[in-house]
């Protein structure tokens, strides 16, 4: 066996367990602009770009208390103000994570203010190609040798 090991490079997609598919789209439509990636009786998947999404219907949904992924987005404040007045249930004072209605713990990140970056080819088919980074999530990419000046 080799002792070589392949390199985590990026994440093509999460999927997230839902109780009935419609209503899933609809919660997550309400919130956020997406493209349906493709849809089946049991499964909806998201499109993000050059990354997506996959609601999956099931049956008997099993959550617990700090698994969680994080999403990017344009308006991090703007949105939080939506769920705010919806009464989407919050779970942390420090930072934006909230439940969908099937459970599912969801971090809401702001795209200039991370390190995550999109291609700007992927950035201006998403209809974002003005979407910049922050001075302080340039020097961390800096500080980790990635030139941020040369297109990708």
């Amino acid at each position: 066996m080799s002792e070589i090991r392949p390199n985590l490079i990026g994440i093509n997609h999460v999927a997230l367990e839902v109780g009935n598919i419609d209503a899933a789209l609809a919660f997550y439509g309400k919130y956020f602009r997406f493209n349906l990636r493709g849809r089946g009786e049991r499964a909806a998947f998201i499109d993000m770009g050059d990354q997506f999404l996959a609601l999956m219907q099931v049956d008997d949904i099993q959550t617990d208390e700090t698994r969680h992924f994080g999403l990017v987005v344009d308006d991090r404040d703007g949105l939080r103000a939506r769920m705010e007045a919806d009464g989407v249930p919050f779970v942390s004072e420090k930072r934006f994570d909230f439940l969908d209605p099937w459970g599912n713990r969801v971090e809401i990140v702001a795209y200039p203010d991370i390190q995550f970056m999109k291609r700007p080819e992927v950035l201006a088919a998403m209809g974002q190609a003005g979407l910049s980074k922050s001075e302080a999530a340039l020097e961390e990419l800096r500080d980790k040798g990635i030139d941020t000046q040369r297109p990708v």
